[in-house]
């Protein structure tokens, strides 16, 4: 046990929805006392750093109603029950862009906020793009742009601060650090 773990005393479910669950915990701190905690349950997601033959990353621009804009996103979306990460990524890459891959490897993975979410997001890198003549069809909510951008473009719109999205600052400075080692 880490000298700083909280045990859990009690978990009461506040909200039970469609992605996430909301729950307030009583926790025992290591020092003895206790102290409630608001946690946010996700079942995950995936993230896919998609970069064309061209050297091109393939991003989205979509409406994201908690930001209240528009935002320029790496193609993302959230595990279903069961799902396999990797078939995931891939799905969220035809879906959201209209391209397959040919190799799809492990970045990295994450929490988005873990002071009060527990969403882990796996970080995919997707080569050998091929666009495909019949995309799969995405969900029904969802609009997307598709849009690419060099190195140099998504150099400037992370200088400007025109890309706010955390997932896809990590896998765009990932994407920088693999073309400067080259």
């Amino acid at each position: 046990m880490h000298k700083y773990e909280e045990k859990t005393l009690k978990v009461e479910e506040i909200f039970n929805g469609k992605i996430l669950h909301l729950q307030v915990l009583d926790v025992e701190l290591s020092d003895g006392k206790t102290s409630k905690r608001e946690v946010i349950k996700h079942p995950g997601a995936v993230a896919v750093l998609a970069v064309t033959k061209e050297n091109k990353v393939v991003m989205v621009e979509q409406y994201r109603k908690a930001a209240e804009r528009a935002l320029i996103e790496i193609p993302a979306g959230k595990l279903e029950p069961g799902e396999d990460p990797l078939e995931a990524a891939m799905r969220e890459l035809e879906e959201e862009t209209g391209y397959a891959c040919g190799k799809l490897e492990p970045i990295t993975a994450f929490y988005t906020s873990p002071g009060f979410a527990d969403e882990w997001i796996r970080l995919y890198m997707a080569t050998g793009l091929e666009k495909l003549e019949e995309p799969k069809a995405g969900d029904d909510d969802e609009f997307v742009d598709i849009l690419e951008f060099s190195l140099d473009e998504v150099k400037g719109m992370l200088r400007s601060g025109k890309l706010c999205d955390a997932k896809t600052i990590i896998a765009l400075q990932h994407w920088i650090l693999l073309g400067e080692n080259k």
